[in-house]
Formats: structure tokens, C-alpha cells, sequence
């Protein structure tokens, strides 16, 4: 079954969803206050604004967006439409309009809202002010649910190369070159994580364990550590948390430096040297080319002498003004990865399955996380390449391992087409 979402506004869409899902985040905490400021003891003498505020609740301001003619500036704080203009989103609800029908009803829906159409519907997450103003909304397609025999059909469809495996408990309910090893960027990470586990396990460390972090682990972003003080104190939790639930780079390194690259070699046998993230840029940057021709020719020792002298090498730059720098070209070197099955990712998982950072980010933009009782996600990009890892546990004890992984070398990936792809196997799980 198709999707009714059609892809020229679908694209668009999840494109505002990424710039209004950071305002947001940046707001939730103000939207937090405004529940506690609504509490019947903090409201002895309330304003007119508060009144109005309150009146609009936010399945009236969703339904507001949806059936008025024009959206209007003052329904949205100025921070919003300094991110969003109001002509951006106003194309934007034309096309879901043209595309899925007339408005038909909000509905709550857990956490979010459903917003149903004639032909289909969206789900919205929403925040407002005090003034009952717009302050975040994340709106995303919701596909249909397909079978895995309708998936399969459609990644092979895929440019490129593409690999799928769906596991019900421990037996294989669906595959597509599930023993096909694929780039899967920062997925890699469940490897590291396995590793810390392992050394944690055997009393070689403890999570409250302090290390000092170091210049020499800093990385590119994703991430947040890249720009804190090189003296900084930080435990091995955090840095596990970190590496998984923003993909936090140098956090990453940091741990492959303390925990040893043969530590997490032991997970993963392919990836020899298990490159560094850091190591990984430097690889891939345009600057550096004689350094790759080497790196690919040599054996695995040799390998590994040119890795420790890339220690000396500047961190290159995601982008220079000249419009040159990492990836401005798309898929750049993707012989420089980190390569896995989707059955070894199934195994990397479940080793750390049920750690409580595994739960911090599990992938809410692919599923609701409280349609399920226990979610743990990873996922990894780079141009060219793209894999979603999932393993779910049904409120009936049921348990599922997800992966779907598009490498393309030629071109950049329609990365919507396989979120969408992913949220509906999904989808037809429950």
C-alpha cells in the first residue's frame, strides 16, 4: 500500500519539521511553565492575557492553521517566523490541503495530535506561550502501514544498495540482503557501547568512572562536547549518553581512547582499524587525498601506523568559504566507513538494549515511543549513506529488531523516502 502522502510536499514538510523542531526544543521548557503557571494556586488574579491564552488551547490553534484562508503573524512568537516565515508555512498547509483534502479534526493522541484530513491525516507536536502564540511545531507525514513483503518490494526499487532484516524475537520475519555488510555511519557506535558494557561488567570501569577530556579527541559535529574546555571532567556515562543520543562524535572518540581500539574491535571483526571518528574526517577531507591513496593501499598494519600519524593532522573543515570542505561534492570516499549486516547490528543492540541511554532519544520522528513499551534506537548518515536501527518491545512483551540501511555512491540519498519506509514497517508491527 502506498503512501496518499505525495513526496512534493512530504519533502518540504519533513524540511520545516527539521527548522521548527529546534524551536521547539528551545521552547518546551517555557510551554513546561505555562502548565505550572495554569495550576489553580497560581492563578488567584489572572490578566486578560492569561484568560485568552488559556482559551486557546492547542487543538484550537491546529485547527485555526487548517481552516483559515491566511495564516496570520500574530497566531506565532516573532522567533518562530524569524526561522519560519509566514509565507514558507502558508505554502506549506496549502499543499497538505491540495494534497490529502479538507480539515477534518484534531485529536489527541498521546503526546501529539492527529490532524485528520479527507484522504489522510499528519501528526503535530505544538507548543504556545503564555499569549497562546505558536512558540514550536513539528509537524510529519504519517504513512501507512505496509507488510514487510510491500517493504521489500520497495527497497528494491531503491537507487544504490540496500539491505533490510525485521526479527521477531529471535526468528528472521522478514530479510533483503540481510547478510550483506553496508555502510551505516554512526550506528558503529553500538559497537563502542558494547565494549564500555563489557569492561563495566568485568570491573574494569564503572559508569561514575571520571576521565579528563582531551584535545586530541575532538571531533566534527554531531555533537556538543567539540566545544567544551580541553580539561573538562566528564564521566563515562556521559559520554556514553552523549555518543548515543546526539551521536556526539567526540564523545565517541573519547570513549574508543579510554576504552582501546582493540576493545571494540572485538565486537566488530570487518572494521579493522576501527577508525575514529575524527580519523574518518580527516580520511574523507579533500586536503588530505595523497593520505587516503596510502591509507587504501596499505595492509592492516600499515593501516594502523598511518592512523597514528593522522594524530598530527588539523581537524579539517566541514565547510570553507571557497564552498570547498567535507561532502560539498556528496558521497565522498564511502570505502572510509564503518560496515555492518543487519543482523550484526540486531546483535550489537541487544547487548545494550536495556540500558536507560538507550531510551533517551528513541527516534520519535519513526514511531510514537508510547505506542510501545520499550524503545531503543540508533541511526547513522553521511551523503550516501543512511541506516535506522530499532529494537522495540510490544506492551505485550513482544520483541522486534528493525534495520534498513541505503548506500548510494553516485548520488545523495532521498533520506525521506526510507524514514517514511521505516515509520511504516513500523507501523504495521503493532
Amino acid at each position: 500500500m502506498r503512501s496518499i502522502i505525495h513526496s512534493s510536499w512530504r519533502r518540504s514538510l519533513l524540511v520545516f519539521a527539521s527548522i521548527a523542531i529546534i524551536i521547539g526544543c528551545s521552547l518546551l521548557m517555557r510551554t513546561s511553565g505555562l502548565a505550572q503557571d495554569s495550576s489553580p494556586s497560581n492563578q488567584s488574579s489572572p490578566n486578560h492575557s492569561a484568560a485568552q491564552a488559556m482559551s486557546r488551547s492547542p487543538q484550537t490553534a491546529l485547527t485555526q492553521l487548517f481552516t483559515s484562508s491566511q495564516a496570520q503573524s500574530d497566531w506565532f512568537t516573532p522567533e518562530f517566523l524569524r526561522q519560519v516565515p509566514l509565507a514558507q508555512l502558508q505554502q506549506l498547509v496549502t499543499g497538505i490541503e491540495r494534497d490529502l483534502g479538507a480539515y477534518q479534526d484534531v485529536q489527541m493522541a498521546g503526546d501529539r495530535f492527529l490532524v485528520r484530513f479527507e484522504r489522510g491525516q499528519i501528526e503535530a507536536h505544538i507548543s504556545l506561550n503564555r499569549e497562546g502564540q505558536i512558540a514550536g511545531l513539528l509537524l510529519q507525514p504519517v504513512p501507512n502501514a505496509i507488510t514487510l513483503d510491500q517493504a521489500i518490494e520497495q527497497l528494491k526499487t531503491f537507487p544504490g544498495q540496500v539491505n533490510f532484516l525485521v526479527l521477531e524475537e529471535s526468528s528472521e520475519r522478514a530479510a533483503l540482503n540481510a547478510d550483506q555488510p553496508l555502510a551505516v555511519g554512526s550506528t558503529f557506535k553500538l559497537a563502542v557501547l558494547s565494549a564500555l558494557r563489557q569492561q563495566i561488567e568485568s570491573e574494569q570501569r564503572h559508569w561514575n568512572d571520571v576521565v579528563e577530556l582531551q584535545s586530541a579527541w575532538k571531533s566534527l559535529p554531531s555533537g556538543i562536547l567539540q566545544d567544551w574546555p580541553s580539561d573538562s571532567w566528564v564521566t563515562l556515562q556521559t559520554l556514553a549518553t552523549l555518543m548515543i543520543s546526539i551521536s556526539d562524535n567526540t564523545a565517541t572518540d573519547a570513549l574508543i581512547h579510554v576504552l582501546g581500539r582493540d576493545a571494540i574491535e572485538a565486537f566488530t571483526e570487518r572494521n579493522r582499524p576501527l577508525l575514529t571518528t575524527r580519523e574518518f574526517f580527516t580520511l574523507k577531507a579533500p586536503q588530505y587525498q595523497d593520505v587516503l591513496q596510502r591509507y587504501r593501499a596499505a595492509n592492516t598494519a600499515e593501516r594502523r601506523r598511518i592512523l597514528d600519524q593522522l594524530a598530527e593532522y588539523p581537524l579539517p573543515n566541514l565547510t570553507s568559504s571557497s564552498g570547498e570542505g567535507l561532502f560539498a561534492d556528496g558521497p565522498t570516499a564511502l570505502d572510509i566507513e564503518y560496515f555492518f549486516t543487519p543482523h550484526e547490528l540486531c546483535r550489537l543492540m541487544s547487548n545494550v538494549k536495556d540500558l536507560s541511554l538507550m531510551h533517551v532519544n528513541p527516534g520519535t520522528g519513526l514511531l510514537n515511543p508510547s505506542d510501545w513499551a520499550q524503545v531503543a534506537y540508533k541511526g547513522g548518515s553521511e551523503p550516501g549513506v543512511l541506516n535506522l536501527t530499532h529494537w522495540l518491545e510490544s506492551p505485550t512483551g513482544k520483541t522486534y529488531c528493525v534495520v534498513t540501511t541505503w548506500n548510494n555512491v553516485a548520488a545523495p540519498l532521498d533520506e525521506t523516502r526510507l524514514y517514511n519506509l521505516h515509520r511504516a514497517v513500523i507501523q504495521g508491527l503493532q
